[in-house]
């Protein structure tokens, strides 16, 4: 699916974004045991920050991408698709939306960080071209670090 369309979240979309995250993360409780730090976060002040863009198809709301630049690189801070619609390529779509936001805005790195333990996740950015750079414990959480040098 590479003809995903987003749209900037609004203010009146936090319901949506807040079940969209229950909905993708819950199943993680489990392989990590603890609540992901996505579950953790104040998704009425992402949204107002203007960084958080969301796919909506004919049932709803069903995926996220959230994107802050930095002084040097992007980070790309969440990327969240509803169960229902996994396997249809959005997570994809969005990570490549993910590095037309970066050139756009003139950086030439994406940078992520995600649980040591969601290696689905983990192999997922590896074959979008991202290597591991770091491990850190942080937050209760073991974070491993991955960059992408865009061409």
């Amino acid at each position: 699916m590479s003809n995903v369309k987003t749209r900037r979240a609004r203010a009146d979309d936090l319901a949506a974004v807040e079940a969209l995250v229950t909905a993708a993360y819950t199943p993680w409780v489990k392989v990590i045991r603890v609540v992901p730090g996505p579950m953790r976060d104040d998704y009425s002040q992402t949204i107002a920050d203007g960084v958080m863009h969301v796919v909506d198809d004919e049932s709803g709301m069903v995926a996220m991408l959230v994107l802050r630049p930095l002084k040097s690189s992007m980070l790309l801070e969440n990327v969240a698709v509803h169960p229902r619609a996994q396997g249809r390529g959005i997570g994809r779509s969005l990570i490549a939306e993910a590095e037309r936001a970066t050139r756009a805005a003139g950086l030439e790195r994406v940078i992520l960080y995600t649980h040591a333990r969601m290696a689905s996740n983990i192999a997922l950015y590896k074959r979008a071209g991202f290597v591991v750079v770091e491990e850190r414990h942080e937050q209760g959480l073991d974070r491993i670090y991955m960059e992408k040098t865009l061409g």
